[in-house]
């Protein structure tokens, strides 16, 4: 089987299956968690302060934790380098599922 790098996907739901498959390690999906939740909080102090430095916060933490997942823990590289859009949606599913428990931390 391909993986998330190899093949380009079509459709998000084409594509999801096997961005999961890419997020077997549970420190991984950890950071990826802690990444995203860091990345929302930065969201709000950019928009209580308007200070336009919480953008990049927000960048670093997402990518930053999210990355030291993938070439750490899950060696492998991010879907992020060939599909950045359905990546980036990815992240935001697998956040949700997390929150709700269809996918463990």
């Amino acid at each position: 089987m391909p993986t998330v790098l190899e093949k380009k996907y079509e459709t998000f739901a084409e594509f999801y299956p096997n961005y999961l498959s890419q997020h077997s390690n549970r420190t991984c999906r950890q950071l990826h968690f802690v990444g995203s939740t860091l990345v929302l909080l930065a969201l709000v102090a950019l928009m209580v302060t308007g200070a336009l430095y919480w953008l990049l916060v927000a960048l670093f933490c997402g990518y930053g934790f999210a990355w030291i997942g993938h070439f750490v823990f899950e060696k492998n590289r991010p879907a992020t380098f060939k599909q950045p859009l359905y990546s980036f949606l990815g992240d935001w599913v697998m956040y949700w599922q997390m929150l709700t428990g269809q996918v463990s931390f």
